[in-house]
């Protein structure tokens, strides 16, 4: 008995419909990893800086900043000092400053507030890099904190080796960031300098990538030195605003005065030390620098640590705007 003939057209038809949805299915592919890894325009500050405030939002407890209201708090009213900030920094989103409201002030404790309580009052200073502050202390029922735009607020310490462009953040160290505005006032800042300079060695890449296998120092890749300046009173301040060290973060160590900037990610370090500013990118090579100065090796607290053999001088300048 002959074997029954199978027809070849349908199998041809099933073997071209395979093929298309293999070819769809890498076209799809091809597509979602693309859009996965394009860089995110929105997502960079507009002067390079990665977003580093972390959602923060921050104010100071027994401070009332003055300044010429954009929105009346007696009809703008909110639960908590959070909702308040947001509201500001809505309206301080733009690319490039200045922005509508630079400042918030809110009443938040239901007791002494009174009627007051909520209140949320959005403002705009003359001069957000010397805000108008109307009185502090345990009889202020305010709290009060600044936005600054994205190119604004932008302070430098200058060296005799080069400039360093630091953006400050008042949203996630409002204390910390009063303190650098003070150091602006007063134009000068005898005894800030850097006394401690150690580069990245064999253990962190030129983008401050840990590298696999190697150790976490010595050298810490670093440079560390003092932001207390005669003249001006420096008060310890409180930790703030703690988010994982990334290179270019400029840090307190412990309350203050001594400082870092750090020419790394230390994610070994976990969330301690207060973040109040991040160095500009394209101005790291200056910080880069200082670590091919002569230092002289020194064991601070059971540490091996790297002095430079003639500490470095810097002045804290004000600069309004930073272009692309």
């Amino acid at each position: 008995m002959g074997r029954r003939q199978i027809d070849s057209k349908p199998k041809r038809w099933v073997t071209l419909i395979y093929l298309l949805m293999g070819l769809f299915s890498c076209w799809f592919v091809y597509m979602l990893f693309s859009v996965m890894l394009r860089p995110n325009e929105g997502s960079k500050l507009s002067l390079g800086l990665e977003e580093s405030d972390g959602g923060c939002c921050r104010g100071i407890e027994g401070f009332e900043l003055w300044g010429t209201a954009v929105k009346w708090g007696s009809d703008f009213k909110f639960n908590s000092s959070v909702e308040c900030c947001n509201a500001c920094k809505e309206m301080c989103n733009g690319k490039d400053g200045p922005c509508l409201c630079d400042s918030w002030v809110f009443c938040g404790n239901v007791e002494r507030c009174g009627s007051k309580f909520g209140e949320c009052w959005l403002k705009k200073q003359k001069d957000h890099l010397a805000p108008d502050w109307q009185e502090a202390g345990d009889n202020t029922i305010w709290t009060s904190g600044l936005v600054f735009g994205k190119s604004e607020a932008i302070v430098k310490m200058e060296t005799k080796y080069g400039t360093l462009h630091i953006k400050l953040l008042p949203e996630c160290a409002p204390r910390s960031v009063m303190y650098i505005l003070e150091l602006l006032a007063v134009r000068h800042c005898v005894g800030c300098q850097f006394y401690r300079a150690e580069g990245r060695g064999q253990s962190w890449d030129a983008k401050g990538n840990h590298l696999n296998l190697a150790s976490f120092g010595p050298p810490f890749a670093l440079i560390q030195g003092t932001l207390e300046a005669e003249g001006v009173a420096f008060k310890k301040i409180p930790l703030e605003e703690c988010p994982i060290i990334q290179r270019g973060s400029v840090a307190w160590i412990g309350s203050g005065p001594d400082f870092f900037i750090s020419l790394a990610n230390h994610e070994e370090w976990k969330k301690t030390y207060t973040v109040f500013g991040q160095v500009l990118p394209e101005d790291m090579e200056i910080a880069e620098k200082l670590t091919t100065l002569p230092t002289v090796p020194d064991v601070w607290k059971n540490v091996n640590v790297s002095v430079l053999e003639k500490p470095v001088s810097f002045l804290v300048r004000r600069i309004n705007k930073v272009t692309k």
